[in-house]
Protein backbone atom coordinates (compact mmCIF):
# COMPACT_ATOMS: atom_id res chain seq x y z
CA UNK A 1 0.00 0.00 0.00
CA UNK A 2 1.28 3.46 -0.85
CA UNK A 3 2.10 6.13 1.68
CA UNK A 4 -0.70 8.53 2.60
CA UNK A 5 -0.75 11.95 0.99
CA UNK A 6 0.86 14.49 3.31
CA UNK A 7 -0.90 17.75 4.05
CA UNK A 8 1.17 20.28 5.98
CA UNK A 9 -0.47 22.76 8.32
CA UNK A 10 1.54 25.94 8.66
CA UNK A 11 1.51 28.27 11.69
CA UNK A 12 -0.64 30.72 9.69
CA UNK A 13 -3.35 27.99 9.72
CA UNK A 14 -3.03 27.30 6.01
CA UNK A 15 -3.04 23.73 4.73
CA UNK A 16 -0.57 22.77 2.00
CA UNK A 17 -1.07 19.66 -0.16
CA UNK A 18 2.41 18.32 -0.91
CA UNK A 19 1.17 16.16 -3.81
CA UNK A 20 -0.64 18.93 -5.68
CA UNK A 21 1.81 21.63 -4.50
CA UNK A 22 -0.92 24.06 -3.54
CA UNK A 23 -2.75 25.44 -0.54
CA UNK A 24 -6.07 23.75 0.16
CA UNK A 25 -9.14 24.35 2.31
CA UNK A 26 -11.26 22.23 4.62
CA UNK A 27 -13.58 21.71 1.66
CA UNK A 28 -10.66 20.12 -0.21
CA UNK A 29 -9.95 17.91 2.82
CA UNK A 30 -13.61 16.82 2.76
CA UNK A 31 -13.24 15.91 -0.94
CA UNK A 32 -10.22 13.75 -0.11
CA UNK A 33 -12.29 11.93 2.52
CA UNK A 34 -15.27 11.47 0.20
CA UNK A 35 -12.98 10.19 -2.57
CA UNK A 36 -11.35 7.81 -0.05
CA UNK A 37 -7.87 9.22 -0.65
CA UNK A 38 -5.58 8.29 2.21
CA UNK A 39 -3.91 11.33 3.74
CA UNK A 40 -2.47 12.65 6.94
CA UNK A 41 -2.14 16.21 8.19
CA UNK A 42 1.13 17.14 9.86
CA UNK A 43 1.81 20.28 11.86
CA UNK A 44 4.73 21.91 10.02
CA UNK A 45 6.33 23.27 13.18
CA UNK A 46 6.04 20.27 15.56
CA UNK A 47 5.80 17.49 12.92
CA UNK A 48 2.88 16.12 14.97
CA UNK A 49 0.07 14.20 13.22
CA UNK A 50 -3.03 16.41 13.58
CA UNK A 51 -5.29 14.58 11.13
CA UNK A 52 -8.01 13.93 13.72
CA UNK A 53 -8.15 17.61 14.67
CA UNK A 54 -8.53 18.64 11.02
CA UNK A 55 -11.23 15.99 10.46
CA UNK A 56 -13.11 17.37 13.48
CA UNK A 57 -12.88 20.84 11.91
CA UNK A 58 -14.37 19.43 8.69
CA UNK A 59 -17.23 17.92 10.72
CA UNK A 60 -17.75 21.21 12.58
CA UNK A 61 -17.89 23.07 9.26
CA UNK A 62 -20.44 20.57 7.90
CA UNK A 63 -22.52 20.83 11.09
CA UNK A 64 -22.64 24.62 10.73
CA UNK A 65 -24.20 24.16 7.29
CA UNK A 66 -27.86 24.24 6.37
CA UNK A 67 -28.69 20.68 7.44
CA UNK A 68 -26.71 19.50 10.44
CA UNK A 69 -26.64 15.75 11.00
CA UNK A 70 -26.05 15.72 14.74
CA UNK A 71 -28.54 17.10 17.21
CA UNK A 72 -27.53 19.23 20.16
CA UNK A 73 -28.56 16.40 22.51
CA UNK A 74 -26.43 13.88 20.58
CA UNK A 75 -23.38 16.16 20.74
CA UNK A 76 -23.98 16.73 24.47
CA UNK A 77 -24.14 12.99 25.08
CA UNK A 78 -20.85 12.47 23.27
CA UNK A 79 -19.20 15.17 25.37
CA UNK A 80 -20.58 13.62 28.57
CA UNK A 81 -19.25 10.21 27.55
CA UNK A 82 -15.63 11.40 27.66
CA UNK A 83 -14.09 10.03 30.84
CA UNK A 84 -17.25 8.16 31.85
CA UNK A 85 -16.94 5.06 29.68
CA UNK A 86 -14.38 2.36 29.17
CA UNK A 87 -11.75 4.00 26.94
CA UNK A 88 -12.67 3.60 23.30
CA UNK A 89 -16.01 1.88 23.97
CA UNK A 90 -18.21 4.78 22.84
CA UNK A 91 -15.94 5.57 19.88
CA UNK A 92 -15.86 1.93 18.82
CA UNK A 93 -19.63 1.66 19.14
CA UNK A 94 -20.23 4.80 17.06
CA UNK A 95 -17.67 3.74 14.45
CA UNK A 96 -19.26 0.30 14.04
CA UNK A 97 -22.75 1.84 13.91
CA UNK A 98 -21.79 4.29 11.16
CA UNK A 99 -19.95 1.55 9.24
CA UNK A 100 -23.03 -0.71 9.47
CA UNK A 101 -25.28 2.14 8.32
CA UNK A 102 -23.00 2.76 5.31
CA UNK A 103 -22.97 -0.93 4.42
CA UNK A 104 -26.75 -1.17 4.64
CA UNK A 105 -27.14 1.96 2.52
CA UNK A 106 -24.78 0.54 -0.16
CA UNK A 107 -26.61 -2.81 -0.10
CA UNK A 108 -29.98 -1.09 -0.54
CA UNK A 109 -28.68 0.95 -3.47
CA UNK A 110 -27.23 -2.20 -5.08
CA UNK A 111 -30.50 -4.11 -4.62
CA UNK A 112 -32.53 -1.26 -6.10
CA UNK A 113 -30.06 -0.99 -8.99
CA UNK A 114 -30.46 -4.73 -9.67
CA UNK A 115 -34.28 -4.64 -9.44
CA UNK A 116 -34.98 -1.32 -11.16
CA UNK A 117 -31.91 -1.22 -13.36
CA UNK A 118 -30.82 2.23 -12.22
CA UNK A 119 -29.14 3.74 -9.19
CA UNK A 120 -31.93 5.66 -7.45
CA UNK A 121 -29.57 8.07 -5.71
CA UNK A 122 -27.78 8.96 -8.94
CA UNK A 123 -31.14 9.29 -10.70
CA UNK A 124 -32.50 11.63 -8.04
CA UNK A 125 -29.28 13.68 -8.13
CA UNK A 126 -29.48 13.93 -11.94
CA UNK A 127 -33.15 14.95 -11.87
CA UNK A 128 -32.45 17.50 -9.12
CA UNK A 129 -29.57 18.99 -11.12
CA UNK A 130 -31.73 19.16 -14.26
CA UNK A 131 -34.56 20.80 -12.32
CA UNK A 132 -32.14 23.31 -10.82
CA UNK A 133 -30.83 24.19 -14.27
CA UNK A 134 -34.39 24.65 -15.57
CA UNK A 135 -35.31 26.76 -12.55
CA UNK A 136 -32.19 28.86 -13.01
CA UNK A 137 -32.97 29.39 -16.71
CA UNK A 138 -36.53 30.41 -15.85
CA UNK A 139 -35.25 32.85 -13.21
CA UNK A 140 -32.81 34.32 -15.73
CA UNK A 141 -35.63 34.72 -18.28
CA UNK A 142 -37.86 36.44 -15.73
CA UNK A 143 -35.06 38.77 -14.67
CA UNK A 144 -34.21 39.57 -18.29
CA UNK A 145 -37.89 40.30 -19.05
CA UNK A 146 -38.17 42.55 -16.01
CA UNK A 147 -34.97 44.37 -16.90
CA UNK A 148 -36.11 44.87 -20.51
CA UNK A 149 -39.50 46.16 -19.33
CA UNK A 150 -37.88 48.47 -16.78
CA UNK A 151 -35.32 49.84 -19.23
CA UNK A 152 -38.00 50.20 -21.93
CA UNK A 153 -40.41 52.10 -19.68
CA UNK A 154 -37.66 54.48 -18.51
CA UNK A 155 -36.78 55.66 -22.02
CA UNK A 156 -37.90 59.21 -22.79
CA UNK A 157 -40.55 59.56 -25.49
CA UNK A 158 -38.12 61.54 -27.69
CA UNK A 159 -35.04 59.37 -27.36
CA UNK A 160 -32.24 59.37 -29.95
CA UNK A 161 -33.90 56.74 -32.17
CA UNK A 162 -37.15 58.68 -32.53
CA UNK A 163 -35.27 61.86 -33.52
CA UNK A 164 -33.16 60.02 -36.12
CA UNK A 165 -36.22 58.41 -37.67
CA UNK A 166 -38.29 61.59 -37.89
CA UNK A 167 -35.55 63.69 -39.52
CA UNK A 168 -34.48 67.26 -38.70
CA UNK A 169 -36.86 69.51 -36.78
CA UNK A 170 -39.06 71.77 -38.92
CA UNK A 171 -38.06 75.43 -39.36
Amino acid sequence: MSEPRVIKKYPNRRLYDTVESRYITLTDIRKLVVERIDFMVVDKKSQQDITRTILLQVIAEQENGAEPMMSRDFLSQIIRSYGNTVPGLMGSYLEQSVRLFGTQQRDLRDRLRNVIGIDPVETIATVAQRNYQRWRAAQDDILRTLMDATVGSNRPANDDKSVEQSGPPPN
